[in-house]
């Protein structure tokens, strides 16, 4: 993890360089994912984060230096959005309240999942039964892939557990029958009171918040965020009902007791990596922390 203490001004010589370093940590980051695109192969679990949350690699190569960092002789970014004239000619500075002028809604929402996901302790009795959830009693699954207890043998695991999801974006496809067998019921309205440090999902999120903010997060945090999303999205299919053996994915059996083990011990370093994320994206964006 980056730790960024740099002054609220920066030289050419520096921000070219730290964009230079942005730009080749991406692609490293990006090089499969690149290379699968050029041979148009798919692959199940690295895909996600650029289907899903919609962000390119080109989007994620733009460095940033975060809200209100003063840019010097940087001409050619006066025109990028939520840029403004920096205090010296020819300087550049993203624009924090520009944005929240132009994105209301959006700041207001961003800034409430942060700080609350982050104050509220984290739940770590899921096991990731949300992807089994998505495939309970259907023949139809959202994946192309066979399931890897077969379809009796995922139905039994479902209903020997408590679902306890509490993330909408996950809720949201689970079959039919396997709403009703949910502790709660999230929806879009409730996920600010809902979402928690525990959950997948909401650490995968903050990459997409990061995204969301654009100039205002450190391109730097924003890698760093990537990397979260990327490294949850493994534990999440190797703890889904998926047999993925042919993509490599050893699976994390979380219908047994060492594989529940496995999952929560993973799940905390994941909520901690998550938090101190939050609260960097906070402290770059308005100068404050999660607490």
């Amino acid at each position: 993890m980056t730790v960024l203490a740099g002054p609220a001004r920066l030289d050419r010589a520096t921000w070219t360089a730290r964009a230079a370093a942005h730009e080749a940590r991406t692609d490293a980051l990006t090089a499969e994912h690149r290379e699968r695109q050029a041979r148009r192969e798919k692959h199940p679990v690295h895909d996600f984060l650029f289907t899903y949350y919609g962000y390119k690699p080109g989007q994620l190569r733009r460095w940033h230096p975060g809200a209100d960092v003063v840019l010097e002789d940087a001409p050619e970014r006066a025109a990028w959005r939520w840029y403004s004239a920096g205090p010296v000619e020819g300087s550049v500075m993203p624009d924090g309240a520009a944005f929240a002028a132009e994105k209301p809604e959006l700041a207001t929402l961003v800034r409430a999942m942060l700080r609350r996901t982050a104050a509220r302790p984290g739940q770590f009795g899921c096991f990731g039964l949300h992807e089994w959830a998505m495939v309970y009693r259907t023949p139809e699954h959202r994946h192309a892939v066979p399931l890897r207890l077969g379809q009796a043998g995922t139905d039994a695991v479902v209903e020997g557990h408590e679902l306890r999801c509490t993330h909408i974006d996950a809720f949201r496809f689970f079959t039919p029958d396997a709403v009703p067998r949910n502790r709660l019921t999230p929806t879009r309205e409730t996920q600010p009171a809902l979402e928690q440090p525990g959950c997948l999902h909401a650490g995968m999120d903050v990459y997409k918040w990061a995204m969301k903010l654009g100039p205002l997060v450190p391109g730097e945090i924003l890698l760093d965020a990537f990397e979260l999303a990327r490294d949850i999205r493994i534990l999440d299919m190797e703890a889904a009902p998926y047999d993925l053996s042919d993509w490599g994915v050893v699976p994390v059996p979380i219908e047994t007791a060492d594989g529940k083990a496995e999952y929560v011990r993973r799940q905390r370093g994941f909520a901690d990596r998550g938090n101190a994320l939050r609260a960097r994206i906070l402290e770059a964006w308005l100068g404050e922390d999660a607490g």
